[in-house]
C-alpha cells in the first residue's frame, strides 16, 4: 500500500457515503476502496455527537457484511476527539474485522486510546492526503 489514502481514487459525486433510511448526514461518512482496505473518513470534520452513533454503527456493520472487509481504516484527518460511543463502535468493528487502521489521528485522539487501552487494537498510520 502506498503513503497515499487516495491511491487512484476520483471523488464522485455519488461517492459521498453509505446510505440507509436513518437521518444522519449522508455526506459526513466518506467510504472508498483501495486494493483490499475499505476507508472510512469523517469529510475532515469532527466525528458528529453522541445521538449519530447508532446510525454509523448499524450503516459499518452493513458495509462490513455487505463487503467482507478484510481491512478497515479509519481517516481521521482534520478530527480533533472521538465521542466515547464512537470508541464503542471501533471496539466492536475489531471483533468483526481482522484488521483496524487509524490514518492521521491527532495527538489527543492517540492520548485517549492510550488512557483507555484501546491502542493496541488499532495500527496507528500517519499518511499523507
Amino acid at each position: 500500500m502506498s503513503d497515499s489514502i487516495h491511491d487512484d481514487h476520483e471523488a464522485s459525486p455519488d461517492d459521498s457515503a453509505i446510505r440507509s433510511n436513518t437521518s444522519i448526514d449522508p455526506g459526513v461518512l466518506k467510504v472508498y476502496q483501495t486494493g483490499p482496505v475499505t476507508v472510512v473518513g469523517f469529510g475532515g470534520r469532527d466525528v458528529p455527537d453522541e445521538v449519530c452513533i447508532a446510525g454509523y454503527r448499524d450503516q459499518l456493520m452493513a458495509l462490513i457484511n455487505d463487503h467482507h472487509c478484510q481491512v478497515l481504516a479509519f481517516d481521521l484527518s482534520g478530527v480533533k476527539l472521538i465521542p466515547s460511543g464512537m470508541l464503542g463502535v471501533l471496539v466492536t468493528l475489531r471483533k468483526l474485522v481482522p484488521r483496524i487502521e487509524l490514518y492521521n489521528a491527532s495527538p489527543d485522539i492517540q492520548d485517549v486510546l492510550r488512557l483507555t487501552n484501546l491502542i493496541s487494537q488499532f495500527e496507528l498510520k500517519d499518511v499523507a492526503i
